[in-house]
């Protein structure tokens, strides 16, 4: 018997309306990168967190949709968690690649809710709301005392939070904090623990040639974007995929024994092949495999071209030469190597190789970090995942919320509860109905744990 096996029969008595609130959560579209329902959204987080009997507030953000926080003390602890979510979500897009009729139905077929931020992460804003109004309500005190944060531009980067955040840092200052997103992992089924961060560089390449299109017996004479463009982004890595940046890895994370201690656990508990099969590739890129595989994906940084987009590629042919040509790239910097420098570094790139007409639009990128396994909130979060799920979590290195960091420290553990397969940032995203209900249970072990920590 858990020590809240009570709170946990309430919370089992009660799964009925959870799911429901989820529904109507998800029945609400609220897409960052469109602008679309994003006030709605907010305003709907609100009312269901007043409904639940929880402290909650609404903040302005200049040029963004709003954020909400809230605050819940109590006699129980001296510890304070700060539960980070966002109500935001991906574009839906391509529709006619969703079933269950569409992002928005919150539709439950054979056990599985189907709907755009069902895992990502309204799942998890509900987690953290309904935890909280089960231990208020059984036991009539929260065992730690509790701050709410929960934003509506995670999915774009959180590009307005930063300046809030900096002028309100009292709303947020805790001893530990920790966000529930994302499903659990595809070999095992048990959740992922994430010590950290690797921060993302978003950058679009846009050239430019002549006014307009021109008639392409003219392309003797004319500049070429989108030669310019494949030419330029052919210098930033090489066939091994090492980034040829000048100082790009200067300073970068030197893994340490407890970092090695935990790929080789993943190691010996994750089979690669299931992931592999998830995404049905036969192998990884350049034949990776074993811990090498792990310590690339946690700790490597990466140079990817998320899109390029020039010129004609509608039916038939159309004889032109472009006029712009656009590429955009997320760069992944894993602890220590630092986002502002790194901006410049890449401007300096292209200019020594001869590209000083291209242009780089680059969206903020906050600092990566990492913190130790022995810290108290990811030792709370591994000692709850333990006894929810039945087996100790799978530990990685890197990968959470970082802007709140540069601005208030706050040790902070990333992990979730979603179903494998949760098909995140993808058509049919969907949650499992019985993961769900666990993952409530787990945001109420894990307030528990943490509030019993020194």
């Amino acid at each position: 018997m858990s020590e809240l096996q009570d709170v946990f029969d309430y919370i089992d008595a009660n799964a009925q309306e959870y799911i429901e609130d989820l529904q109507t959560l998800v029945r609400q579209p609220s897409i960052s990168a469109q602008g679309i329902g994003l006030r709605e959204c907010a305003d709907l987080v609100l009312d269901m967190m007043h409904r639940d009997g929880l402290d909650a507030h609404m903040h302005e953000l200049d040029g963004g949709p709003p954020v909400i926080t809230g605050h819940i003390t109590t006699t129980q602890s001296k510890k304070t968690m700060l539960a980070y979510s966002h109500y935001d979500v991906q574009p839906p897009e391509p529709l006619d690649a969703w079933t269950h009729d569409g992002p928005w139905s919150a539709k439950i077929v054979d056990g599985y809710m189907y709907g755009r931020g069902c895992s990502d992460n309204k799942s998890g804003i509900l987690a953290f709301n309904k935890a909280a109004k089960a231990l208020l309500n059984v036991r009539g005190e929260l065992p730690v005392n509790l701050k709410f944060i929960i934003e509506g531009e995670e999915e774009i980067g959180s590009l307005n939070l930063g300046p809030w955040v900096e002028k309100n840092t009292d709303l947020l200052e805790a001893d530990g904090m920790h966000c529930l997103d994302g499903p659990n992992d595809t070999s095992t089924d048990l959740p992922d623990v994430d010590l950290g961060l690797k921060s993302v560089l978003f950058a679009e390449f846009v050239v430019r040639g002549a006014n307009e299109d021109i008639h392409s017996l003219n392309f003797p004479l004319l500049p070429s974007p989108i030669w310019d463009l494949v030419k330029a982004l052919n210098t930033l890595i090489d066939d091994n995929r090492r980034i040829l940046i000048d100082g790009w890895y200067d300073g970068l994370y030197e893994l340490q024994d407890e970092d090695y201690e935990i790929l080789q656990d993943k190691l010996d508990r994750v089979d690669l092949d299931d992931m592999r099969a998830e995404w049905g590739i036969d192998e990884f890129a350049m034949g990776r495999d074993g811990i090498d595989a792990h310590i690339a994906r946690h700790y490597e940084p990466t140079a990817n071209i998320a899109g390029i987009v020039g010129g004609y590629t509608g039916p038939g042919s159309k004889t032109i030469v472009p006029n712009e040509a656009r590429a955009k790239m997320d760069f992944r910097l894993p602890p220590n190597i630092n986002p502002d420098e790194a901006k410049k570094k890449l401007r300096a790139h292209l200019d020594k190789h001869g590209f000083e007409h291209i242009e780089i639009q680059f969206k903020t990128a906050e600092p990566p970090y990492k913190i130790s396994v022995k810290e108290p909130m990811a030792q709370a979060i591994i000692k709850a995942a333990t006894e929810i799920f039945g087996q100790a979590p799978i530990v990685n290195g890197v990968s959470a919320e970082g802007t709140i960091l540069k601005h208030v420290w706050i040790p902070c553990v990333l992990t979730g509860f979603a179903s494998p397969g949760a098909n995140l940032h993808a058509p049919d995203e969907n949650l499992s109905i019985e993961h769900y209900i666990r993952g409530i249970k787990y945001a109420a072990l894990i307030m528990y744990e943490f509030g019993k920590m020194d």
